[in-house]
Formats: structure tokens, C-alpha cells, sequence
């Protein structure tokens, strides 16, 4: 908000110097962002007078003027403005002035032959406009010659940018900033009061006010004023208004534009003629609704708009005239010709107005106030020094004056136990014990903090415990203990207390968890892959998605509930942006309804594809599809990066994946996820190359196996010095029967000699039972404290070959 320092020193006693305030502000929590000091703009410029205007011999534009500036001899100064004339006064530059908004220096010269010697100014010269059609002329009752114009212009003025926190809505008026000015320095304050406004009380014509929605319009105000004047307003209202950046109008919009900025309480005029015109009768009954399908109208900034549900609307005999502190109607605002009008004060719900502003794409210097919390206290207050101050400027006669309310207890009072112990607990030591004084703030220091503020402060039988009863003004504002102390704090100044640091360090860590989790993302980046990252919204397609009630867009109306479709669609869009196969993963959550419960959990996903050896010269350009054993050694690398031991089985109950080339993984028991080939029609579909391999695995199975062991540091073993025996077996199996289980099976039957296991050949074809395969296994065994013998050997190799035969069936080769 924009402050003049002017129109503030009239409010409350600023002796200090703007820059001093600024900085005081900006402490306490308001930050001043810029300080506009308009003085500069116009020194040396003062008033004259055109005492006779003649047309320049050399020049068919210029003109000629002699100039009274209040000295002993007028000015000669060539002007070009088209509207200067004899008999006029205007804003004169002299010779050494500088004009520091268009870097101009007044300095003696000629203009086509004629000598000049200074210059009449426009507005835009005085940086007051950004455009000016001409100079600048006074209406004046008693001018003086030769005076400083600034005073006459506004432009002996401070302003300072204020920027205020969203919980301080009463900051958004110069009233609260005053309030507040007050409280920092101790400068007395005088508020502006609403002197009594006699309503005639006539019977005719007839107004009316209804609420049917007392939640979003608890109070509503509307009066009747007859005979106005619609006219510019006097230069002291305008001057006030430009200066908090607020463009004038007429008479009647520029005190409520007035108030909103002194009291921070938005108010509409509406047109009575216009209104009673727009309804179609002469009994007017202002009403609060929210809007109905398919209801539209033309707002004041020229547009026609649809609304919506949550739209509160202003109504006249039904019909909608305005945007509940939004906006008003077109169609009932005030114009040139008004003659009576009907003025609105009213306090409306914060989260209505934010929805219904929100709704429309619209925000107004209204709705920014409602949306904070206007001070509901001061409505009458800010509606009748508005009605007084339409009498004065616009004349009339305020006739009738009606109020509706919700009926509910709408005291603006709290009071809150305030501890002294508590407020020196929270903040500490202050600086000045350092040099003998209290180490913490006094009992009068806390009260007289508080009684600044506004607020009344009355000891209770408790010792240093205070009853503090909250103003009208901070409402909305204090209400716990914390929020007073924060007071105490702000105004008694963050730097007037101790830094005091910890009395004991530690060393920062992760967490356990946090800690694995970063080990599964080094792992797979490890592999290869790179981590991606997408939205957890997604379009709204399956039963038992989260759907979200308010939405942003169509395309993120609902929560996941699988991470491999954002894989899927992120690998195609890289290839089509000629960028190559993505292979990437992602550690995310995942959502889903089970029933009414809704449920959440973290996963990794991953995807897998492309030709791995694509543009090198040893393929002669062209491309080899990535095999299913090629995908599953990247997990495997990444498995084992991470010590872990993962089965895998056959599985088709995923649609969307290959039925003969998909996997489900267990670990230890546990289901941990699926790995396998995106289904071929799929494939199509995406137009994705020939064989994309996808995984998503449990995050909670992973990381409850990487912490099984408090100790998580990896071990190591030292290597065997001794030689390892290595045998091999092959045999006929059934197709049907997993690898995995044989290799369990003999590892189980040979003990703790065997080192590993490994499978180096499969074979298909001739010479092979139907429905079986032929494979080959490499066993190594290894001891760590002797060589191993014919006889430490052939009894455990015994074993396996038993096993086989037993458990699976199989035919030995070997």
C-alpha cells in the first residue's frame, strides 16, 4: 500500500524523517519496499500569472507570454502549449531550475529569434502524469505570486511503498498504519471520527435489504441519498488519491475509494434511478445470493461475465447488480448524470470472497481487503463519515438508512491470559543486561507495549499474569498467547534481545530411512539409469483413483495410482524429440481408494529400452533390439549394488505386459514388485520400439530389507588363498520348471562348500524331449582354510545331482 507521509502526519504525530520511519516500519515486520519523495520533482517551481499571450513571429505553434512570477519585472517565456492564454496561472520553471522527472535544467535561451526565459509546465513535466495535452492551469480563490506550487499539487509529499504481511489486514488502510505509527513511537494519535449523519427518515422512496446468506454477508448496510451532484472532486481529495496510486473519478466514487484507503472498508454506490430502471420498480430490495446456472452480467470493468456457484452477488429485486466485494455492475453505476444513489457498507465471509475473486480471474482493491479480513467493527464508523463526506462534497440529502445482520453475537472482543514468565521464556535476554540492568523485559515495559497497541491490560490474581483484552482492530489477528508475545517482541525490537546460540552441538545426520533411500537412487543410477521426475496428478481414468475436489486442470483432476504410464509416455515423447531411448527410473508415491479408505505408498519404477549399441560401427547402423536377460542384468547390477537377494517368477496377470517375458519379484517371501516386456500391441500403440522392459517395485519391502540389520555398513570377507574346484552338470528339465528354484535347490543340497552357481548354457531343439530344455550349470566350490579333494567334492556334487532328480524331475547328461 502506498502511505503518504503528508495525509499520515495528520493521523498520527511523525516527527522523524521519512527514511528513519521506514526503517522503524520495516523492523517491525512492514517492509517498505520504496521511498517516493515527490519534493525534488518541482523545487524552484513556483506560481504565475499570464498577463498577456501573443503569437510567435517565427512560429505558428509558439506563443509568446509575459509571465508575473510575484518580482519586479514579468518573465518573457515562448510556450507551445495549445490552452495558454492571457489571464491564467499556472506552474512557471525559472531560470536554474531542474526538473529532475524529464533531467531538465532551465536555462536562458532563444526559440526561433525570441528569448526565453523559463517554462510554463505541464503535469507530465512535474511527473505527476504521463501525458499532458497542455500546461498546467490553477483554480484558485486567493493565489500568491511567486509561492511554491508543491504545496498546491501534492508534490511536498513522501510516499512510502508498504508492503504488509497477510495477516495484517488492518495495515491495508492509513488508519491501521497510523495505529501503528503511534504504537513504534509513542506520537500521539488522532483518528478521524464520523460526525452524527442526520437520515431524514422519509417514507419514499423505498429501500430494502435482505440477507439469505448470512455466512458470506454477515452484515450489510445500505443508504439512501438524494439530490447529489456528480462533479470532480476538490484538489486535496485527488491529490490523496493519485498519491496511493488510485486514479479520481467523480465526487461520489472518490470518497468511497477515500474511505477504503483511511478505513480500509470497501464501499459501493450504486445509481438508485438506474437501479429502480434495471428491476423495473420503484421499491428497491437490496439482497446477498449466490449466483444460479447460467446468470451473467457486465461488471465495471466492461466485461460480461458467466458466473459461477460460488459467485456471491449483490441483488436488486433478484437480479444481479454486482460481484459481492468483488466488483459492481455497469449497469447501476454512478455516471454524470446521477441525481440518488443507494450506498453499500457491508463485511462479507474472507473465504467467500476469495473463492467467488478467484472464480472470475479478478482481484480488486476490495476483494484484497475482504480476502484478509476487513475490521468489522469500524463498518459503521467508515459508512457514515463516507455518507458525511458525500453530503459535503456532492450535497444532498441522506433519507433512508437500513441495516439486515446475521443475528449473531458479532462482539469484537478477546481476552487472553498473558504470563511474564512466558513472554521472557520465548524471548530471552535482552542486550542492555550486559550493562547492569534487567537481564528481562518488566512487568511496565510488557503493559505499556501492550497498551499502545490498543489493547487494555488488567492484572489478575495470579502473580506477573495479566488478563489482556484484545481491540476491535486486531481481531483477527491475536489469538493465542504466542501472537501477544510476538507483539511484545516486534515493538520492543528483534535487535534489543541476546543471540544466544546452543549450549551443546551435534553433528548433523540422516535418518536411517532417508538414508537407504539415497542408497536405492545410488544404485540405480549406478545401472545406468537416470532419475526422472513427474507429477503425482494425472488425468481422472480409473474406479479407484483419489479424484481431486477443486482441481487445476482437466489433465491433473486426480492422483496416480501406478508410476509406469508417466515412464511410458516420457519415453516416447524423448524419442520423438529425437533425443533417443530414455532409460530412466523414478522413486515417487503412489494413491489409491480401497473401498472409502484412501491409501498411499512409496514405489520405484523404471523403464527400459532401445538398442544399447545404436550408431556403433560395429552394428553397421542397425538397430538391436535390448533382451529381456540385458534389462534384467541393469536390475540385477543394481540389486546387488545393494545386497540384495531378489527371486523371480513367472507372471502374466498384468495386461499391459508381455504374458511370457514378465516377472513377479519377491524378496525374502515378500511380493516386491513386477519386472517385464511392455505388451506387443501396447508397443504399437505407443509406437515405442521393439522390446521396452518396465519395473515397479515396493519401496517400503526394499528399505525393510536394507535395515533388517542395525548395523548398516557394508562387510567385507577377506578372499580364499586356496584353489576352487569347479564341476559341471547338465540335464534335460521341464520348460515349466523356474531356473531359480534348481539353483535353490542345489545350493540348499550342496552346503557350505559350494561358492556359487551359475547357468552358462540352454538349449532348445533337436535331440530334446518334447516340452523340456536342455541346461547347463557351472558349480564352483571353494573352502577357505585347505585345497579341496576328490572327496570333499563328489559327495556334495552327489547331493545336487539327488536333488534334481527328486525335486524336478530332471534327466542327467552329465
Amino acid at each position: 500500500m502506498r502511505i503518504s507521509l503528508k495525509w499520515l502526519r495528520e493521523l498520527v504525530d511523525v516527527v522523524i524523517s521519512p527514511e528513519e520511519l521506514a526503517e522503524t516500519l520495516t523492523m517491525a515486520g512492514f517492509e517498505v519496499e520504496e521511498i517516493e519523495d515527490r519534493r525534488p520533482w518541482a523545487s524552484g517551481v513556483v506560481l504565475g500569472k499570464i498577463i498577456a499571450c501573443e503569437q510567435h513571429p517565427n512560429a505558428d505553434k509558439l506563443r509568446v507570454c509575459q509571465v508575473d512570477v510575484g518580482s519586479s519585472e514579468a518573465l518573457n517565456i515562448v510556450c507551445g502549449a495549445p490552452n495558454a492564454r492571457a489571464d491564467i496561472y499556472v506552474p512557471v520553471a525559472v531560470v536554474g531550475t531542474y526538473l529532475s522527472t524529464i533531467d531538465l535544467k532551465i536555462k536562458p535561451a532563444k526559440l526561433r529569434g525570441v528569448p526565453s526565459e523559463g517554462m510554463i509546465c505541464s503535469l507530465a513535466e512535474l511527473g505527476l502524469s504521463k501525458e499532458s495535452a497542455g500546461i498546467h492551469i490553477f483554480d484558485l480563490e486567493n493565489p500568491e505570486l511567486g509561492s511554491d506550487i508543491r504545496p498546491l499539487l501534492g508534490l511536498d509529499d513522501v510516499i512510502l511503498d508498504l508492503t504488509a504481511t497477510a495477516n495484517r489486514a488492518d495495515a491495508l488502510s492509513m488508519v491501521g498504519v497510523a495505529r501503528e505509527v503511534a504504537a513504534l513511537t509513542g506520537a500521539s494519535l488522532r483518528i478521524p471520527e464520523a460526525n452524527g449523519v442526520a437520515i431524514e427518515g422519509k417514507e419514499s422512496p423505498g429501500l430494502a435489504v435482505e440477507i439469505s446468506e448470512p455466512q458470506g454477508c454477515p452484515i450489510y448496510i445500505g443508504t439512501a441519498i438524494e439530490g447529489v451532484k456528480i462533479g470532480a472532486s476538490p484538489a486535496w481529495l485527488q491529490q490523496r488519491l493519485q498519491a496511493a496510486g488510485v486514479r479520481p473519478i467523480n465526487n461520489v466514487v472518490d470518497v468511497t475509494n477515500y474511505i477504503l484507503l483511511e478505513w480500509g472498508q470497501p464501499l459501493h454506490a450504486f445509481d438508485r434511478d438506474r437501479l429502480q430502471s434495471f428491476t423495473g420498480t420503484q421499491d428497491i430490495s437490496i439482497g446477498v445470493r449466490f449466483a444460479k446456472t447460467g446468470e451473467s452480467f457486465k461488471t465495471l470493468d466492461g466485461q460480461n461475465r458467466n458466473l459461477q456457484a460460488q459467485n456471491l452477488l449483490i441483488t436488486a429485486s433478484d437480479k444481479p447488480v454486482a460481484l459481492a466485494g468483488v466488483m459492481g455492475g455497469e449497469d447501476t453505476e454512478v455516471h454524470e448524470g446521477t441525481q440518488n444513489l443507494v450506498l453499500e457498507a457491508a463485511i462479507f465471509d474472507q473465504a467467500t470472497i476469495r473463492r467467488s475473486a478467484r472464480a472470475q480471474g479478478l482481484r480488486s482493491e476490495a476483494s484484497i481487503r475482504y480476502e484478509r479480513g476487513v475490521n468489522q467493527a469500524a463498518l459503521a464508523t467508515a459508512c457514515n463519515r463516507a455518507v458525511a463526506l458525500i453530503l459535503e462534497l456532492a450535497g444532498g440529502t441522506a433519507t433512508v438508512q437500513k441495516t439486515a445482520s446475521s443475528g449473531e453475537d458479532l462482539s469484537f472482543s478477546r481476552s487472553l491470559e498473558l504470563r511474564l514468565d512466558r513472554v521472557n521464556l520465548v524471548l530471552g535476554q535482552l542486550k542492555r543486561g550486559e550493562t547492569g540492568g534487567s537481564k528481562y523485559l518488566e512487568p511496565e515495559e510488557v503493559k505499556n507495549i501492550l497498551t499502545a497497541l490498543g489493547c487494555e491490560v488488567v492484572p489478575t490474581e495470579k502473580e506477573r499474569v495479566w488478563n489482556v483484552t484484545v481491540p476491535p482492530y486486531r481481531y483477527r489477528d491475536l489469538e493465542r498467547e504466542i501472537d501477544l508475545i510476538e507483539e511484545v517482541a516486534r515493538l520492543h525490537g528483534y535487535d534489543n534481545f541476546c543471540d544466544t546460540l546452543p549450549s551443546k552441538t551435534e553433528p548433523g545426520y540422516l535418518s536411517p530411512e532417508y538414508a537407504a533411500i539415497r542408497n536405492v537412487r545410488s544404485a540405480f543410477r549406478a545401472a545406468g539409469l537416470t532419475e526422472l521426475m513427474h507429477y503425482s496428478l494425472v488425468k481422472t481414468e480409473g474406479d479407484n483413483q483419489v479424484v481431486l475436489a477443486n482441481p487445476l486442470f482437466v489433465e491433473y483432476s486426480a492422483l496416480r495410482t501406478e508410476m509406469l504410464s508417466g515412464l511410458i509416455d516420457a519415453f516416447g515423447y524423448n524419442l520423438e524429440q529425437g533425443n533417443g531411448a530414455l532409460n530412466g527410473f523414478e522413486v515417487g508415491r503412489i494413491f489409491w481408494k480401497d473401498g472409502d479408505a484412501m491409501k498411499e505408498a512409496d514405489a520405484v519404477a523404471g523403464i527400459i529400452g532401445g538398442d544399447p549399441t545404436v550408431w556403433k560401427w560395429q552394428q553397421g547402423g542397425r538397430d538391436r533390439p535390448l533382451t529381456w536377460f540385458e534389462a534384467k542384468g541393469i536390475l540385477e547390477s543394481a540389486f546387488q549394488e545393494l545386497g540384495l537377494s531378489v527371486e523371480y517368477q513367472s507372471d502374466s496377470s498384468n495386461t499391459r505386459l508381455h504374458p511370457g517375458r514378465t516377472a513377479a519379484l519377491s524378496l525374502n517371501g515378500k511380493h516386491l514388485g513386477v519386472f517385464g516386456q511392455l505388451h506387443p500391441q501396447l508397443q504399437q500403440q505407443k509406437d515405442l520400439p521393439e522390446q521396452v522392459y518396465v519395473f515397479q517395485l515396493d519401496l517400503a519391502v526394499l528399505l525393510s530389507q536394507l535395515g533388517r540389520s542395525n548395523d548398516l555398513t557394508r562387510k567385507f570377507a577377506g578372499y580364499s588363498s586356496f584353489p576352487a574346484s569347479d564341476r559341471d552338470i547338465a540335464f534335460f528339465a521341464p520348460v515349466e520348471v523356474p531356473v531359480v528354484e534348481m539353483q535353490s535347490a542345489m545350493k540348499k543340497a550342496a552346503g557350505s562348500l559350494l561358492d556359487s552357481v551359475e547357468l552358462f548354457d540352454e538349449y532348445r531343439g533337436d535331440n530334446v524331449p518334447a516340452g523340456q530344455r536342455s541346461l547347463a550349470f557351472r558349480l564352483i566350490y571353494r573352502a577357505g582354510d585347505r585345497t579341496l579333494s576328490e572327496t570333499d567334492v563328489e559327495p556334495a556334487q552327489q547331493k545336487v545331482r539327488d536333488v534334481l532328480v527328486e525335486k524336478f524331475g530332471v534327466s542327467l547328461r552329465s
